[in-house]
């Protein structure tokens, strides 16, 4: 066949060539070891908390080694994208303190590797896809979904390995003439990658995690362009990510299964490969056996959630680090008034298996973190969260500043700092006695204490009480007090 007059054929409108952008995005000028990371999400629904857990992997990796940290847009799946879910993403991340070099931004793009949204890039897809038809590696497919299912059908009875491959691949080798015919048909088409992989042979690689990988070569005849003329993720990922010039795709590893077909693909594309880094998913316990952490079934899974319950953002990284780097802990005990960013974050510390999500432990981490802020940063936050989730609280607090933050600097400081609260949600019950506006006294006394002993110390303890009082000494009053009314002061 006339491969040259196949991919003119099927794509007369592509007139520029790969060359072209190999040219418009050159290899970056960085530091020698620098990485070039990228975080990819798609936006069919709300930011995965295993979307912040690769933010995370991908921005340390990046911004540890001098390099570059950039957002991409995986948007061609319009079937199922959500409105406004990109920008969504965009501001979460920013929320969350992830600090992009480049990508796509509210409204458009910042950086000379775009555009960073896929939706926009489908020439640069075509071009590509054109090169490996011209060069032999490719070829359109007319088949429908009905003839799809057949073949699918005779397989099974065959005992034959489902796909589109060797014999089953019935437009593979099929005459310019029937191409021609199938155009002038109307007929729609995709494109498939030509492949030359022997599942007898084996595939070797190493992943930046996982280590030392071995899988079956592909074999499969996979799609490359959808018959919209969009990519699916296989063939945008290799494209964006050899002209992005990344050097390190940080990954679930639910992807690894599909590392033979990339491994083809980047080799049929003349491209270098990137390395490979596929971090365990996220899991939690479900009567007593492990599984991921599920969108349908975990409000956990979204990352919005944290953000209405209070939990403070630098306090959900600390904790997603500790997921990520066994080391981090240890890390933090070592250096309690340290900027996270200081930890030595690395690939070898990553567990092969998934981490358990717990959220004990978060709000351990939240009330450490909380109590290692100034009374400033803390007021700061909580009106922060208040304008957005507690209008009549914000208003109390933004009444008096200062009075507030005279409240919050109680026990704030020193060696061994007051940890009374962990998320933003829980500061109006600590600060509400304060204020006559949110205050209603309760007078409760524990059901086992006779009437005489309430009397008593309703009586005595406004004769010892001293505002100017430290909190030891206010509190050896209270055992004086319990003393003088045959209470143990010890207990």
């Amino acid at each position: 066949m006339d491969n040259l007059k196949l991919a003119e054929l099927l794509f007369p409108h592509i007139t520029k060539t790969t060359e072209y952008y190999e040219e418009k995005y050159p290899p970056r000028n960085l530091p020698e070891g620098a990485r070039v990371t990228r975080i990819a999400p798609s936006p069919t629904g709300y930011l995965h908390i295993g979307a912040l857990y690769g933010a995370v992997t991908d921005e340390r990796t990046a911004h540890l080694t001098n390099g570059v940290f950039y957002l991409r847009i995986e948007d061609t799946d319009s079937k199922h994208e959500v409105s406004g879910a990109a920008d969504l993403f965009i501001t979460m991340f920013e929320k969350y303190g992830m600090k992009f070099d480049e990508g796509a931004v509210s409204g458009g793009d910042k950086g000379d590797y775009g555009p960073y949204r896929q939706s926009e890039r489908t020439e640069i897809y075509q071009t590509f896809a054109k090169q490996l038809i011209a060069e032999g590696k490719a070829y359109p497919c007319f088949c429908t979904d009905t003839e799809i299912e057949k073949i699918r059908n005779e397989q099974e009875a065959a005992g034959e390995n489902p796909g589109y491959y060797g014999k089953w691949a019935v437009w593979r080798d099929a005459e310019i003439e029937k191409v021609e015919q199938a155009l002038a048909e109307k007929k729609p088409f995709v494109v498939r990658l030509r492949s030359t992989g022997d599942p007898s042979k084996r595939v070797k690689l190493t992943d930046a995690i996982k280590g030392d990988l071995e899988f079956p070569q592909n074999n499969q005849d996979f799609v490359i362009l959808k018959s919209d003329g969009t990519p699916p993720y296989h063939f945008a990922h290799a494209i964006d990510d050899h002209l992005m010039r990344t050097t390190h795709v940080v990954r679930g590893e639910e992807w690894l299964a599909t590392l033979p077909w990339h491994v083809e693909l980047f080799a049929a594309l003349g491209f270098k490969r990137p390395v490979f880094c596929h971090t365990a998913n996220i899991m939690k316990l479900d009567n007593g056996s492990k599984r991921k952490i599920s969108k349908r079934k975990d409000p956990e899974a979204d990352v919005a959630m944290f953000l209405r319950e209070g939990y403070p953002q630098s306090a959900l990284i600390e904790y997603v680090l500790t997921l990520l780097n066994s080391n981090f802990e240890d890390w933090r005990r070592a250096n309690p008034t340290a900027d996270k960013n200081e930890f030595p974050f690395s690939f070898k510390k990553m567990g092969v298996s998934g981490p358990l999500f717990d959220f004990e432990k978060l709000y351990d981490i939240c009330k450490d973190v909380v109590s290692r802020m100034d009374a400033d940063t803390v007021y700061e936050n909580v009106v922060a969260w208040t304008a957005e989730y507690d209008p009549e609280f914000n208003a109390v607090l933004t009444k008096d500043p200062q009075y507030a933050k005279d409240i919050l600097s109680i026990g704030r400081g020193g060696s061994k700092p007051r940890k009374d609260f962990g998320l933003w949600k829980e500061v109006r019950e600590y600060m509400g006695f304060f204020y006559n506006e949110l205050f209603a006294p309760e007078y409760c006394f524990p059901e086992n204490l006779a009437k005489e002993d309430i009397i008593a110390v309703l009586e005595k303890y406004p004769s010892v009480f001293d505002e100017n009082d430290d909190q030891q000494q206010w509190f050896e009053k209270l055992k004086t007090v319990a003393s003088s009314i045959g209470f143990a002061a010890d207990t």
